[in-house]
């Protein structure tokens, strides 16, 4: 069994930001391979049972804001009894790579992902696979990337973004059949993306490019941030 685990921030006003790109991901994954299945509240996140390659998945969205998600990994790979570094599968955003492309390790740092810091937090180890999902840098004018991380996707580049997201699901078939080692081979080819990427027309767009959602009324130790 696998457990795949996208991170993102809950709540409306998060909904097609960038930094819920691993979100996107899961509900992409959910359509593709548990079109049956309801979701559950299990974790402290969301679950949705899944076969991929005919094995037994489980989707999880953590819900407890970015900063926490480590603890809803930690829950759920000790229920299932999972070996982090060959049993999980975390999809993650990342603004140093171009939109569009995935880069797949088998571990590695966080990399000043705070999601990622917190999983590594919990499972005590580096050692579990993930994927990053391209989402751009900042073009000028960002002096903050939490800005551009939970600034909403315009409608172009989610377009951009939906061949991203048809890889990473055969990338999962492939990490649930063969493993990591044969997902990096296979998927880590470099994706230069469209020239427009973050200049094309979003006049059509429902929320302009990088414009920052409403926040909660108030902060706490949950409060997202915007670090990929």
């Amino acid at each position: 069994m696998k457990l795949i685990v996208g991170l993102g921030n809950p709540g409306t006003q998060y909904e097609r930001t960038r930094h819920n790109a691993g979100f996107l991901a899961i509900d992409r994954l959910a359509r593709l391979f548990a079109r049956e299945a309801g979701k559950r509240q299990r974790f402290g996140g969301e679950v949705i049972e899944a076969s991929v390659a005919g094995d037994k998945c489980v989707l999880l969205k953590p819900m407890r804001f970015m900063n926490c998600s480590g603890t809803s990994v930690a829950e759920a790979v000790g229920f299932y009894k999972l070996n982090p570094s060959t049993d999980v599968l975390v999809l993650v955003d990342d603004y140093a790579l171009p939109l569009g492309s995935l880069r797949i390790r088998a571990e590695g740092s966080a990399g000043g992902h705070n999601g990622l810091t917190d999983i590594q937090r919990a499972l005590s180890t580096q050692a579990y696979p993930r994927v990053r999902i391209g989402i751009d840098q900042p073009p000028a004018g960002y002096d903050d990337p939490a800005d551009w991380v939970l600034g909403r996707f315009s409608d172009a580049e989610l377009t951009l973004l939906q061949p991203a997201l048809d890889r990473l699901c055969q990338a999962v078939e492939v990490f649930t059949r063969d493993g990591i080692t044969k997902a990096m081979n296979t998927f880590n080819a470099k994706v230069t993306p469209k020239p427009d990427a973050n200049t094309a027309n979003t006049s059509n767009s429902a929320t302009p490019q990088g414009t920052k959602p409403a926040q909660p009324s108030k902060a706490s130790e949950q409060k997202p941030t915007g670090k990929a």
